[in-house]
């Protein structure tokens, strides 16, 4: 069991991580920008360390500056919460080479499924259906209004590197997609220190159906669900 760890986020999503951390006898070392240097998760760590400025890609993106705040508050793990860095394969290398856990997935799992234009090649090569529409890098908002046209609107304009919601934008005309276009990258790019952005289609009022899988260092565990509906079932590597 670790006895300190770093968490490599804010707000909410780090209040949760501490208030765990708490119940299992963990301390906890909070990072924070100009701009949440009096946030609640900075109250509610054991100590806290100051990153840069307000704009995440002066901060929180910052992977050099966090994980020196890792090693000199003695923290034995850092953990990204979700967004910024979680889903970062190099972040993650660093984090090992520097004698730190990373508490998240793999350095192979976050390759393939974290970028999700990767992750939506990888899906096609072993013949998994995907949602039509452009896997690739699009240059400027010009191209994203002729892959649109190709694909058929409504489209769904979307970060690679985006979660939580980030960076994604529904676009039912010309006039939506390049503005959609525009700000998705916008958005990417102080969030998550990556622009690139794929156009798929938009589905209207699907049925959604989730799986998840979380793991430790022993064995996976698959949660599926539909609506109201979950079930669970341990899964072999």
């Amino acid at each position: 069991m670790f006895e300190k760890i770093l968490i490599a986020n804010r707000g909410e999503i780090a209040c949760r991580i501490i208030k765990t951390a708490k119940r299992m006898g963990i301390r906890t070392v909070a990072v924070y920008s100009d701009a949440d240097a009096d946030a609640l998760h900075v109250e509610m760590a054991d100590e806290h360390v100051h990153i840069g400025a307000a704009p995440a890609a002066q901060s929180y993106l910052l992977a050099d500056k966090i994980i020196k705040a890792a090693k000199d508050t003695g923290a034995q793990a850092i953990h990204p919460g979700f967004g910024f860095l979680s889903e970062n394969a190099k972040f993650v290398e660093a984090v090992e080479a520097a004698g730190l856990v990373f508490i998240g997935p793999t350095i192979h799992a976050i390759s393939a499924m974290g970028d999700k234009i990767e992750s939506k090649r990888l899906a096609q090569k072993a013949g998994v259906s995907t949602v039509p529409g452009y896997i690739g890098e699009i240059a400027d908002d010009d191209e994203a209004v002729k892959i649109a046209a190709d694909i058929g609107y409504p489209v769904m304009i979307k970060a690679s590197a985006g979660g939580g919601g980030k960076g994604m934008r529904i676009a039912w005309d010309e006039e939506e997609c390049r503005e959609g276009f525009l700000s998705a990258r916008s958005e990417a790019r102080s969030s998550f220190g990556d622009e690139r952005i794929f156009i798929e289609k938009y589905i209207v009022e699907p049925r959604h159906i989730e799986i998840q899988i979380l793991g430790d260092s022993k064995a996976p565990f698959c949660i599926w669900g539909s609506g109201n509906v979950r079930s669970s079932v341990a899964i072999k590597r």
